[in-house]
């Protein structure tokens, strides 16, 4: 059982929260980048850095988006998998040196690897999506986030 939520940051920090949304927002409907993809990405990092919150959130996202069970089952393990295309594949793999960025630090190899994928404003706004879901992570789990219908909603919409 989860912890009880340690405060209400979104209440607090009002001003704060709309620019982490307003980043969002940005990347949802400016990038060109596919929902799938960046669901994918948000649900990835999430597994990464043990975000129950944000877990419960985008896996729920990636079934509005009409994923698969597969497709979502696999994430965590999604090497191994071949239900994957290339691109997803690119990303997945970038949002996991960003997300895990004191291991490497992102070497150039990993960086060549997605340029192939991705041009390099698609690069900038990946990582932009990558850097947000990590910053949502940390949030909801220094603040214990509860999921809703626990507790007041207080995650990233």
């Amino acid at each position: 059982m989860s912890e009880e939520q340690r405060l209400q940051y979104i209440k607090l920090a009002p001003k704060g929260m709309a620019a982490m949304r307003a980043v969002e927002h940005y990347v949802n409907t400016e990038t060109n980048l596919e929902p799938s993809l960046l669901e994918l990405v948000r649900l990835r990092a999430s597994l990464m850095n043990g975000c129950e919150y944000c877990i419960a959130l985008h896996m729920h996202e990636m079934e509005k988006w009409r994923e698969t069970p597969n497709r979502i089952e696999k994430l965590a393990d999604w090497r191994e998998a071949d239900v994957y295309t290339e691109r997803e594949r690119a990303a997945l793999a970038w949002a996991e040196k960003i997300t895990n960025i004191q291991a490497e630090h992102v070497p150039k190899s990993a960086y060549d690897e997605a340029l192939q994928h991705f041009s390099e404003v698609e690069l900038v706004n990946l990582t932009l999506a990558i850097a947000s879901i990590n910053a949502w992570n940390r949030m909801a789990i220094a603040f214990r986030a509860q999921r809703p219908g626990t507790q007041a909603e207080t995650g990233p919409k």
